[in-house]
């Protein structure tokens, strides 16, 4: 069986705005190829511009988001590390992580995060404790 390889959300953001960067100087580089032809280089210009700014701005939000993200001690690598929501994974060595006792030692699945999971689990529990 081939292994499931874990990223950490923050880290995973961060990767989605460097991309942005680059392909935003990937479109404002064949606005350069296409300057014999002024509105199509003006188009790939402020296109590769938006995409530099959108990942700035992506950058930022996931500065405020990592500020309020839990600080823990990862138990498998011993560093710190930022953890986001009710499961995800170690920055350094992927290894899954939860603070949420209900979690511990189910099988690692992102879904435990979406709302739709929580109401749920929530429903559940209500069920439960009034048997």
């Amino acid at each position: 069986m081939a292994e499931i390889k874990y990223s950490n959300k923050i880290n995973r953001i961060r990767t989605f705005a460097l991309s942005l960067i680059f392909i935003g100087f990937g479109i404002m580089y064949l606005g350069i190829w296409a300057r014999q032809i002024e509105w199509l280089m003006l188009i790939f210009i402020i296109l590769g511009t938006l995409a530099i700014v959108f990942s700035t701005v992506v950058y930022f939000w996931i500065g405020l988001l990592s500020t309020r993200a839990v600080q823990i001690i990862c138990p498998n690598c011993e560093k710190p590390t930022k953890m986001l929501g009710r499961v995800d994974a170690c920055m350094h060595c992927k290894e899954p992580l939860t603070l949420d006792k209900d979690l511990e030692g189910k099988e690692f699945d992102e879904e435990y995060n979406s709302k739709k999971y929580s109401k749920s689990n929530n429903g559940q529990a209500q069920e439960k404790s009034e048997e």
